[in-house]
């Protein structure tokens, strides 16, 4: 296979540094400031009491969903038309979706704070090649940086997290990221919150078309308190069938689209 000899061939001359993480890291920001791909996919998010399947649409003017399966089971009448108002509502006022994307701006705002300390936050090591079924991966693992300062909460919990990570060195790509909390992170002033030594989490990437990566399985199990009442998250993110939306897509185009794929009391495919 051509791809795994050529990623035969880089492995055999990637040095122990961490060159090829910050190239990775670096690939990894900018794609998450890329708004000229948008795309057309299904997420299933599934947790010890529910699973839900939503088709999504990414607009100019923010993501639009609709839920499509419950417990991957079709839409009973009642949900379907609960989410034909909903849609409804939203086609009626404009305000909702601008006050959707916003909040959606703040959660990359927020991701993008992450990503940008991610290559001082950490002390990345060199851990050798891993083979996979498509093709050889280099592995590094990662402890906290005993010299960095979260400068916000969004950056905190990298002050407890090891773990490692898998990069594709054909595309200076992150395949898989694993981290885990080595230790207890309290938000401030007893209020906010902690999270508890113990936690984890796992992302996973791949291509999905025309030079694009994108997250298709995100999992955390996480316990902690949250405003004075402990909390446990234990939630699993499947992405699947990507495809490409027109980058001047308008939030009622994507409705419309997602309606006429989606008629009747609705169904989990597409």
């Amino acid at each position: 296979m051509t791809m795994a000899a050529s990623a035969g061939q880089n492995a055999a001359s990637q040095p122990a540094d961490t060159a090829l993480v910050n190239r990775a890291l670096a690939a990894e920001l900018n794609a998450a400031q890329d708004t000229n791909h948008p795309m057309r996919y299904l997420l299933r998010k599934s947790s010890p009491r529910l699973t839900s399947t939503k088709e999504i649409v990414e607009t100019r003017d923010g993501a639009v969903a609709l839920l499509v399966a419950i417990d991957d089971k079709a839409l009973g009448e009642v949900e379907a038309e609960s989410e034909r108002a909903r849609l409804d509502a939203l086609l009626a006022d404009p305000a909702r979706q601008r006050h959707r994307k916003q909040t959606q701006d703040d959660d990359t705002g927020r991701a993008l704070k992450v990503l940008r300390a991610l290559p001082k936050a950490l002390i990345y090591r060199y851990a050798g090649p891993v083979e996979t079924d498509s093709g050889t991966l280099q592995k590094f693992t990662f402890s906290p940086n005993p010299r960095f300062n979260a400068a916000d909460l969004e950056t905190l919990a990298l002050t407890a997290l090891s773990g490692d990570i898998l990069i594709d060195p054909d595309h200076a790509r992150v395949v898989r990221l694993e981290g885990h909390l080595q230790q207890d992170v309290d938000f401030g002033w007893g209020i906010l919150g902690r999270l508890n030594k113990g936690g984890w989490i796992v992302i996973e990437q791949a291509a999905v078309g025309e030079g694009q990566w994108r997250v298709v399985r995100f999992k955390m199990v996480m316990s902690g308190r949250v405003l004075f009442r402990t909390r446990s998250f234990d939630t699993t993110e499947e992405e699947s069938q990507f495809a490409r939306v027109p980058v001047a897509l308008r939030y009622q185009q994507a409705i419309k689209m997602m309606r006429a794929g989606h008629k009747g009391a609705g169904s989990e495919g597409r």
